[in-house]
């Protein structure tokens, strides 16, 4: 689990107070000093430099490397972590976010269904789990739902990226 702390109450790896030298906000978050420098190119982070040019990372840098992080996880690229950085425009950010949402649910819906199907066969007394009347009902459903899914699928006319879909023998 990732936990911020952006309490910074002393300079960690020299440098000023309140800032962190690259070395220790990496390792704050188990990441590699490669990572943010990689981040930094990209234009994800711009951390302040000392007098000798060393980066200095402060809280607003912990903030966003754990937006970052917690962006990545759930599925966003860093391009697309990049453009929701570079814009304070509401409508632009839910344009970007309203399909990941989407795919998170989806994701998560068919995590909850295959864990439902596995509890059902921890909690079978059954030797041989296929016998189990409970299984095979939770078997029965998640069956039934993906064939339910795939008429769903076949009978829209537009394909997922949302071009139509060409028929058999048609020119594309």
């Amino acid at each position: 689990m990732l936990r911020l702390n952006v309490g910074m109450k002393s300079s960690e790896g020299g440098g000023d107070v309140g800032t962190l030298s690259i070395g220790a906000l990496a390792a704050r978050f188990g990441l590699a000093t490669h990572v943010l420098r990689h981040w930094e190119a990209m234009g994800l982070l711009h951390p302040g430099r000392d007098a000798g040019g060393r980066r200095r990372y402060g809280a607003d840098d912990l903030t966003r490397v754990a937006t970052i992080l917690v962006l990545k996880e759930a599925g966003l690229g860093l391009n697309t972590i990049r453009i929701l950085s570079a814009t304070a425009d509401r409508a632009t950010r839910h344009e970007i976010l309203h399909p990941t949402a989407e795919e998170l649910r989806s994701r998560i819906a068919a995590a909850q269904a295959s864990l439902e199907l596995i509890e059902g066969g921890l909690n079978c007394e059954y030797e041989d789990v296929t016998q189990c009347p409970g299984y095979r009902r939770l078997l029965a459903e998640r069956i039934t739902e993906r064939i339910t899914e795939r008429i769903t699928e076949r009978s829209d006319p537009r394909s997922p990226a949302g071009e139509p879909v060409a028929e058999a023998g048609a020119p594309a």
